[in-house]
């Protein structure tokens, strides 16, 4: 029976992550991966879905310039963007792939891959079942849990990936629909309201239960978003209830219920369900073997240590956040953990986001809503792009900046939220002094280059400081600089001198 010191099931971004730490420790790994490596992190995940956007962006900014000069309207072949995405997506697979092979050129006493479907057998046995009916059982010291999600599918909607489609089955599509309806009005149902009504091809409506899409992000971003998705030509279905949607002569009809009592019904020719992912914990063998988990299929962990002390989970498995960026850290961490360098405990409030939407939307930290019900005072400054040079000079002045520090002097960053051009870039020194659990001093007097969207920040930690360029008593709009106390009540800021 081969041994290893580690076996890593899921060759996606936290398995990956993984298996490439164990090999930086010279450890025996074995990396298995049943389908395709680089799971939903390169297919019909983060990498496809982003290059759609990038491409829909492109071609909005193309048709808002011509409109503008009053030119030809440009037309876009679908197929034509598929065939970039999966040029994108073929990239990405080579680079892994080649990797893999040379690693196990170089590394072979090492370093081994293998395609096949695993399944647990015992806290330190793994059965593998290679698609030609092979089957071989290895032993591991350690085991690593990184099977990742799948897109969550409702019993009562028959979803057949063509007409009535989540994430994975947009690549299905053989031309723009001339309408589509999106179910769910998360980050990804808004992300793909946004994509497709970024081409100009696709009449789109969200549905949305809520009474703003978004809920989980500040007033301010949830609007803006819907601003501009509806200026983009969407229709947003707020506080509907789906009764309904069923497919009837190739199309899609789905009924609606609005809590004023009235109900609608619309007909389109798409429909893609987004309503979140399902970790892939099933037939995996994870229960059998004393692993604890929970009724949402997450796997019980802490710091990614199983209920089993050999057995780890990491991804989408857990209940923290399922992005590509943390599933990669803690996979790093939990090799890190089970050889015995004695990482710091992971913590999530300096974790990066990004939703791709119109303008892209960043954030890291706390928003306002957070600080609020934690009873956290604050401080809370931001600056609208209309007054950064660098977007002025763009002509592209959408968007915002908003920092929240601690109410005191020390003024430690709470959090940043940033809405607009290069806003994903922007963001990335605030979430260095968040982790050093810094305040603002270090902003304050950094020379950025000009023109560029970062000078904004230092534009919002100088009015902290009371000495901004732009004075926030002259642009009340573009300008905010003030407090909140422990009951959520807004309070005019003394200007410090």
């Amino acid at each position: 029976m081969n041994r290893f010191d580690i076996c890593v099931i899921g060759g996606g971004p936290a398995g990956y992550a993984a298996a490439m730490r164990a090999l930086d420790l010279n450890k025996r790994v074995l990396l298995v991966e049943k389908s395709k490596i680089g799971g939903a992190g390169v297919y019909n995940g983060a990498l496809s879905s982003k290059t759609f956007w990038e491409l829909s962006r492109d071609v909005s900014l193309a048709r808002k310039r011509l409109q503008k000069y009053a030119c030809t309207e440009i037309k876009v072949d679908f197929k034509e963007i598929l065939n970039d995405v999966k040029e994108a997506i073929f990239l990405r697979k080579v680079q892994l792939e080649t990797h893999i092979l040379l690693l196990q050129r170089k590394k072979k006493d090492l370093f081994s891959y293998t395609k096949a479907e695993a399944r647990l057998v015992s806290a330190n046995d793994v059965l593998l079942k290679k698609s030609n009916g092979d089957e071989e059982i290895i032993s591991a010291d350690n085991i690593v849990l990184a099977t990742g999600s799948r897109p969550r599918k409702l019993a009562h909607i028959p979803i057949d990936e063509k007409i009535i489609v989540t994430s994975d089955g947009i690549e299905c599509f053989t031309d723009f629909p001339e309408s589509m309806v999106i179910l769910g009005a998360g980050v990804i149902g808004c992300e793909w309201a946004t994509i497709f009504s970024n081409f100009g091809r696709t009449k789109v409506n969200l549905i949305d239960k809520a009474d703003r899409i978004l809920p989980f992000e500040d007033e301010d971003i949830s609007l803006t978003t819907q601003t501009n998705l509806e200026d983009n030509g969407v229709t947003i279905h707020k506080n509907s209830q789906l009764v309904r949607m069923e497919i009837k002569d190739g199309r899609v009809e789905y009924e609606l219920k609005y809590k004023d009592g009235h109900s609608e019904i619309h007909n389109v020719e798409k429909a893609l369900v987004s309503v979140g992912r399902i970790p892939n914990t099933e037939n995996l063998g994870a229960k059998e073997v004393g692993v604890v988990i929970n009724d949402n299929c997450t796997v019980v962990n802490e710091d990614t240590r199983t209920t089993v002390a050999n057995i780890y989970a990491v991804g989408d498995l857990t209940s923290d956040f399922a992005l590509a960026n943390v599933g990669e850290l803690e996979g790093r961490h939990a090799v890190e953990k089970m050889f015995g360098l004695n990482p710091k405990p992971l913590t999530y409030k300096n974790i990066s986001t990004i939703m791709f939407l119109n303008p892209e939307t960043a954030g890291v930290g706390m928003n306002e809503q957070d600080a609020r019900s934690k009873g956290i005072p604050y401080r809370v400054v931001s600056i609208d792009y209309s007054l950064i040079p660098r977007a002025i000079a763009m002509r592209n002045t959408n968007g915002f900046f908003k920092i929240l520090v601690t109410n005191d002097d020390e003024m430690k960053i709470l959090g940043m939220r940033a809405v607009g051009v290069h806003a994903s870039s922007a963001i990335q020194a605030v979430a260095l002094l968040i982790s050093m659990d810094k305040g603002i001093e270090e902003l304050a007097e950094l020379i950025h280059p000009h023109p560029s969207i970062i000078e904004g920040i230092q534009e919002c930690v100088r009015m902290l400081k009371g000495k901004s360029v732009l004075k926030p008593e002259i642009f009340k709009d573009m300008l905010k600089c003030r407090g909140c106390n422990e009951q959520g009540e807004y309070f005019e800021l003394v200007q410090q001198r």
